[in-house]
């Protein structure tokens, strides 16, 4: 993908700086986040295609058509989705509080909210802790990252060079997550100047082979959004190299996200080669890393194979010829020929156990390829959903 070369510890490229606080909205912990850059910066951006969208989503859209923006507010715990025209008024409020914080035009802020659908946005707790939040501005995108936290059990950010230009990444996403568009809420920001134009097509791309191909339980959340910020603080990158830091970076934080699926104890990648075109590699793909039963065989440990022949099978629309099909756990054949191969049953339940579980299918018709991420299905999985609302 790119030679880039990774932060440990990420940090925010030059110009950004970013807080998080606790305003009241969680009994504990950060639950309000703020990432600014000193100057606006070129913005793309995409968003859900849940056909409930958030207000913040709503007015995100009309936002990101400007192609500039300087920061990014975001809360945790309530999604200010399903709350109609009110709900449309909070996001903005939010939007404008920050803008009038920083002293920037209230048009350069997108705001962003995640957390149970239905309940009001208290937007008075938000507006109240602005100027309190604004004065916590510091260099850590991990303190951000955690106060966009719900289910996550840990914050997730990274970071990485291209040349003299940094790209770091800041997501949250634990479950409800089948983007159709990105994925959950991730912002990208650098400091690298690029061309409004080239930064949507980058993203657009990166995203499509990424974050769209990313899935923890089919469910395509009303909030996902994916917004990219570049001040140009370091000077003009090539666009290729752009797209292929993002790629990388999008790629990294994928894994991140999946391994983090609520419940969730291994990293599933499923990898389909031969297919008639990448289309349909795709399609196979995610039938794969959706399927509960392929999911509880990764996570029982259990090569019952038959699951990853009726997951590809059931993909309609897709041109399968089972004589030609194969597949393999982690590097073992387990598949030849449309049935089960002779394979050693003990060594591939010890490779069902193992971190991450590489599925790779070949179904000989075609030279379409792709990739999907997902994670094992257990019990920890249906204890977080069942109590979400009231917890």
């Amino acid at each position: 993908m790119t030679d880039a070369v990774f932060h440990a510890p990420a940090r925010l490229p030059r110009g950004f700086r970013c807080a998080a606080i606790n305003c009241g909205i969680k009994a504990a912990g950060r639950d309000l986040s703020l990432f600014a850059s000193e100057v606006p910066g070129v913005a793309a951006g995409v968003f859900t295609r849940n056909l409930v969208p958030g207000a913040p989503v709503i007015v995100g859209r009309e936002l990101i058509r400007s192609g500039r923006l300087q920061a990014v507010v975001v809360n945790s715990r309530v999604a200010n989705v399903g709350t109609g025209q009110e709900g449309i008024r909070k996001a903005r409020r939010m939007g404008t509080a920050v803008a009038r914080a920083l002293k920037i035009a209230p048009e350069l802020v997108l705001m962003s909210s995640t957390g149970v659908i239905g309940a009001p946005l208290p937007i008075d707790l938000i507006e109240d802790a602005m100027e309190t939040l604004v004065a916590a501005l510091q260099d850590d995108p991990l303190v951000a990252a955690e106060g966009i936290m719900t289910t996550d059990t840990h914050p997730k950010a990274l970071s990485l060079s291209l040349g003299d230009a940094v790209l770091t990444v800041v997501a949250k996403g634990s479950g409800m997550i089948q983007p159709d568009m990105a994925t959950m809420l991730c912002y990208v920001f650098t400091d690298a100047a690029v061309e409004h134009r080239d930064l949507d097509c980058a993203l657009r791309r990166a995203v499509e082979h990424t974050l769209n191909m990313l899935s923890v339980d089919t469910d395509t959340s009303t909030s996902d959004t994916c917004v990219a910020i570049a001040n140009g603080r370091s000077g003009a990158i090539d666009p290729a190299a752009l797209e292929a830091g993002l790629r990388t970076a999008l790629t990294m934080m994928v894994e991140t996200l999946a391994r983090d699926g609520e419940g969730a104890t291994r990293l599933l990648r499923v990898s389909v080669l031969g297919a008639a075109d990448c289309t349909q590699a795709r399609r196979v793909a995610k039938s794969l890393v959706n399927s509960p039963l392929v999911k509880t065989m990764v996570y029982g440990g259990d090569p019952n194979v038959g699951r990853i022949m009726m997951a590809v099978g059931k993909c309609f629309e897709c041109r399968v010829d089972p004589d030609r099909l194969t597949a393999a756990i982690n590097g073992v054949r387990v598949v030849t020929a449309g049935g089960p191969a002779d394979f050693d049953e003990p060594r591939v339940r010890h490779l069902l156990g193992e971190d991450p579980v590489d599925l790779t299918i070949d179904l000989g018709v075609g030279a379409g390829e792709a990739r999907a991420w997902g994670c094992d299905l257990t019990p920890g999985y249906v204890s977080e959903n069942a109590a979400y609302y009231s917890s």
